[in-house]
């Protein structure tokens, strides 16, 4: 704290020499380099420059995603610094690992679709069955490394990611678009927009079909019984299952200060991955729907001094499950399973949320946000059917065939359950002295299951030249204890604990935006944090062999950000990022899983009338194996991809050829230990798409 605080002053007082005389072709040089600037309404909950946002943020826009070629919402992700993509075993679901904190089913990071939570009750993610998101319809997206709960509450815990979708005035006309390549991969996609009197709307639907990456995994989870038991049941080698169908659809309307949005995301046939019990299963898929609706006011000015907000959500989701978790022939003590280990577990949720907040600035350099809401969520329906049960030594035991245990309560894996959340929120952003500003907030969330969490933000932002911002910043976040951690049952590998308390992490940042010209910027920041309560599954006591959710580890955890983006020439832009950060545990272990070094580097070369290539390279580094994992070190990797366009081929024709992996890089992700998958996660090899683009 005192060596931040130190530093912050030093090179804050270094760069303020240059403003200390500062001149009228200096105010004009200041607005040459701002007026344009990127904005952020996910710091503050107001719109602002991100220079001068009380958080560490990045934006993208859909200028960048179009340049990069990307194709899903994680490959733009990994673009930002501290943030690393990893995928589960299970569906090969992408872990979003910020500044070190990894977690299997990653409910540390909350997204949001348009400022509104997507998150499930039951696992605290987005779902197993994500099937990815496509980006075609994505207008810019906010990313806050670092916590959120003062504004947002729960899940706001190591980053929050906001995705904004296209309005009316993002498209005006329409786009109709297509994408074959690698894999068997098709997508095709139409936005539209259009005006009726003081009415605005934009359509959008997309749709993506993929054989998925066929990498091969050489041995599983079954490979490690049948040397255990003497089989040879197990499908490996063999190849990932990784196919996936998307639909998704969004309506925006907007008249005056009314926005009404509705939206369905559906996916089907989102393969197995590696198995959702690391055994490989060809077979196996998930399905999900996604429906999502709210009403918005928004009123500046509603009265003088006075601006308002209110908001009516409603989102329903379901996601279903058909698995072959052990494939044919699997034997284990208690029996053998002539047509597999098959589990078809469903469950149903619905999410009812009404928010209002106001913002008030008839005071002298203030800028207070007050806000009120209340969440509902349930898990409204659970459906099971398995040919098993699990014994009390945790093996399973055969059932003969696939029934029905909806309705048992001594076999179900979860019955329905209810949360009710009801907060408060006070910020206020207070410009005491020139070129200084101190925003201040909390918000308490009481929770109907669990109680209630305050959490605070203090942060201070100083404007120490003209090209020069500096940061100091603290929040305090939490992470909302999911469903399956309070309420499983009949699971021994995986017990509930009604009396779990949500996890959290406080945070202090140092943060500096330098910008000594209107074509070169530059962010660098410090960060360290302290996590405690974090729930894991952990023994019980002999003789037991079951597993319980508990509060009982711990995390610290320091590092460094760096990111630059440079102009060079009309034509030439190049973006680089690097993150280092070294997080341990209670007991002294580096923390597994999470890159110790990340690097990214982008450059856009537009060379001849409407040509334009951009080539990404993205090299992650220092990986560790949790402790007792005794497979040999993970694997670096480096990725090299490219995107090269051609904008009006033909009167409002773009084509684009986008290589990904473009060496066929080794690349693999962490399985989990004890490393039943024991050559790690196989990533896509090279693949190549070719795109076509028309806009009226």
């Amino acid at each position: 704290m005192v060596f931040f605080m130190r530093l912050f002053i030093f090179i804050g007082l270094l760069f303020s020499c240059v403003a200390t005389y500062a001149s009228t072709t200096e105010e004009e040089e200041f607005a040459k380099i701002y007026g344009d600037e990127e904005f952020i309404s996910l710091a503050t909950g107001s719109h602002q420059a991100v220079n001068r946002a009380p958080a560490v943020a990045t934006v993208i826009t859909k200028a960048d995603i179009e340049a990069m070629g990307a194709l899903d919402l994680d490959e733009v992700l990994e673009t930002v610094p501290g943030l690393h993509v990893a995928y589960s075993a299970v569906s090969l679901n992408p872990i979003y690992t910020i500044r070190g904190i990894y977690s299997e089913f990653n409910p540390q990071v909350l997204m949001l679709i348009n400022g509104i939570p997507i998150t499930h009750l039951f696992l605290g993610n987005r779902g197993q069955a994500w099937g990815g998101m496509p980006i075609n319809n994505i207008a810019r997206i906010e990313i806050i490394r670092g916590p959120g709960s003062a504004l947002y509450g729960a899940d706001a815990f190591a980053g929050t990611v906001n995705i904004v979708t296209k309005t009316f005035a993002d498209i005006q006309g329409m786009e109709i678009g297509g994408r074959v390549g690698s894999f068997d991969s098709r997508e095709a996609w139409l936005l539209t927009g259009r005006q009726w009197g003081d009415i605005k709307a934009a359509f959008s639907v997309e749709l993506r079909t993929t054989e998925g990456h066929r990498e091969t995994v050489d041995a599983d989870a079954q490979t490690f019984f049948d040397g255990l038991f003497g089989t040879r049941a197990s499908l490996a080698p063999g190849p990932v299952n990784a196919g996936r169908d998307a639909l998704q659809t969004r309506l925006d309307l907007s008249r005056d200060a009314w926005r009404v949005r509705l939206g369905y995301q559906g996916r089907r046939d989102v393969g197995s991955g590696a198995g959702a019990a690391q055994a490989l299963d060809p077979q196996g898929y998930g399905e999900s729907d996604r429906i999502n609706a709210d009403v918005t006011y928004d009123k500046p000015s509603f009265l003088p001094d006075w601006d308002v907000t209110a908001q009516l959500s409603y989102f329903d989701v379901n996601t279903k499950y058909a698995l072959t978790l052990y494939p044919p022939g699997a034997t284990f003590p208690t029996g053998e399973f002539p047509q597999g280990l098959m589990g078809n577990p469903a469950v149903y949720e619905r999410h009812v949320r009404f928010s209002a907040a106001t913002v008030y600035s008839g005071f002298a350099n203030h800028r207070v946000r007050l806000g009120v809401g209340i969440n509902e969520g349930r898990i409204y329906k659970v459906q099971e059917s398995k040919n098993f049960r699990v014994g009390s030594s945790g093996l399973p035991v055969p059932l003969g065939s696939v029934i029905d245990v909806s309705n048992d309560p001594t076999q179900v894996f979860i019955e329905p359950h209810q949360r009710t959340v009801v907060y408060a929120l006070a910020q206020d952003e207070w410009s005491f002295y020139p070129d200084w500003n101190l925003t201040a907030g909390v918000r308490h969330d009481a929770y109907s299951d669990f109680g209630g969490t305050t959490n605070p933000r203090l942060a201070l932002v100083w404007q120490s030249s003209f090209t020069l911002t500096s940061k100091l910043l603290y929040g305090r976040a939490f992470r909302a204890p999911a469903f399956a951690e309070k309420y499983n049952i009949n699971n021994p590998l995986a017990l509930g604990n009604p009396d779990i308390k949500p996890e959290t992490i406080d945070t202090l940042e140092l943060a500096f935006d330098y910008r000594p010209s209107d074509i070169l910027r530059s962010n660098f920041n410090l960060f360290r944090y302290e996590m405690s309560d974090i729930i894991r599954f952990a023994s019980d006591p002999a003789p037991a062999t079951s597993k319980t959710a508990r509060n009982q580890g711990t995390q610290d955890g320091h590092g460094l950000e760096w990111e630059m983006r440079w102009n060079v020439t009309r034509t030439v832009d190049i973006k680089a990022n690097y993150a280092w950060q070294n997080s341990t545990d209670e007991t002294g272990e580096r923390v597994a899983n999470a890159p110790r070094h990340k690097l990214y580097a982008q450059a856009d070369w537009r060379f001849l009338p409407y040509w334009s290539v951009n080539t990404q390279l993205n090299r992650v580094m220092g990986r560790e194996r949790t402790a007792g994992d005794s497979r040999p070190a993970i694997a670096d990797y480096t990725v090299v991809n490219l995107a090269l366009r051609r904008k009006n081929v033909i009167d409002g024709f773009d084509v684009g050829l986008i290589v990904h992996n473009a060496l066929d890089a080794d690349a693999r992700e962490p399985s989990p230990a004890p490393g039943y998958i024991r050559n790690d996660l196989p990533m896509p090899g090279r693949s190549m798409y070719v795109e076509l683009r028309y806009a009226l």
